[in-house]
């Protein structure tokens, strides 16, 4: 079953790369005028959306349910990069520096999915949809506390910690959603 997961993983992952660098070549590094609670706000409207969708069971934009999971993903790797790169200066970065970054994020977030999966049996399987979801949410409003707490915390996780869970909460509910299909 893990493999499965990897393999399920790594495809998603592989598809939102293919998108983000298709975007990067289309707009640039427009993206790194953002500060990190810009792209968190960003994320906050994606999450809220696909709630939203879920508990009225009404949706009148025809964008996909899931291509706001992607756009999750690579929001969160982009504030993990925004959060590595600082300093808004320097905007520009090329598609090779981002082809880079994007790797090293998610190479480090595989390996916490693997090593959760491990610890919980992949019990992430017998969850709803909706409850990923709502983890995200709460992922977002704990990334909204510690950014109104310039980034200091006490015991709890620092931001890319956050920023992963909801990397991986996302592809859950991807690998969930195109099985249901």
């Amino acid at each position: 079953m893990v493999r499965d997961t990897l393999d399920q993983y790594d495809k998603i992952l592989a598809n939102c790369k293919d998108l983000l660098l298709a975007k990067h070549r289309d707009y640039g590094s427009s993206w790194r005028i953002l500060r990190p609670s810009s792209l968190t706000d960003q994320l906050y409207i994606k999450a809220s959306r696909i709630r939203q969708i879920e508990e009225s069971g009404i949706q009148k934009v025809e964008d996909p349910v899931e291509d706001e999971y992607r756009g999750l993903i690579n929001y969160c790797i982009l504030a993990i990069i925004q959060l590595t790169l600082g300093s808004y200066e320097d905007l520009d970065i090329s598609t090779e520096q981002l082809n880079k970054h994007f790797d090293r994020e998610v190479n480090i977030t595989r390996d916490l999915l693997e090593a959760k999966n491990h610890d919980y049996g992949e019990i992430w399987r017998e969850m709803r949809v909706s409850s990923y979801t709502d983890l995200i949410l709460m992922k977002l409003l704990r990334i909204k506390s510690i950014e109104d707490n310039d980034g200091v915390t006490e015991v709890s996780e620092g931001l890319p910690a956050n920023y992963r869970d909801i990397i991986n909460y996302s592809v859950f509910a991807l690998i969930k959603l195109s099985e249901k299909k």
